[in-house]
């Protein structure tokens, strides 16, 4: 049950991170690209720092795979966000690779090691 709570925790904080990523990430192209207030730029700003340390409550000691599995996460939440935010319909070919990536971060983080 231990090893269950830890996965759903870890879930958790990748879900938290990718969506600080992203929505900071949005909030700071709307302000560049699309002309919105000088806030969204800062309040995007923000939510990227804290982006940066969410990563860092995972209980992996190791950066670099941390940040691998983030990067599968992340493109699995960016084509979610594609789909409800910017409403451009996923096709097959990216739920597929999405998967993949998915699949990808499973292995790195919870296969079986010496």
């Amino acid at each position: 049950m231990r090893r269950v709570a830890i996965i759903f925790y870890s879930i958790l904080l990748f879900i938290f991170a990718g969506l600080a990523e992203i929505g900071g990430g949005y909030l700071i192209w709307l302000w560049l690209k699309e002309d919105k207030s000088f806030w969204f730029g800062i309040i995007g700003g923000i939510i990227l720092i804290l982006y940066g340390i969410i990563p860092t409550l995972q209980k992996f000691p190791s950066f670099g795979r941390v940040y691998a599995a983030y990067g599968g996460v992340f493109i699995f939440l960016a084509v979610l966000w594609g789909w409800g935010v910017d409403k451009k319909a996923p096709d097959t070919y990216d739920w597929i690779g999405a998967i993949i990536c998915l699949i990808g971060v499973s292995v790195m983080l919870w296969a079986p090691r010496h």
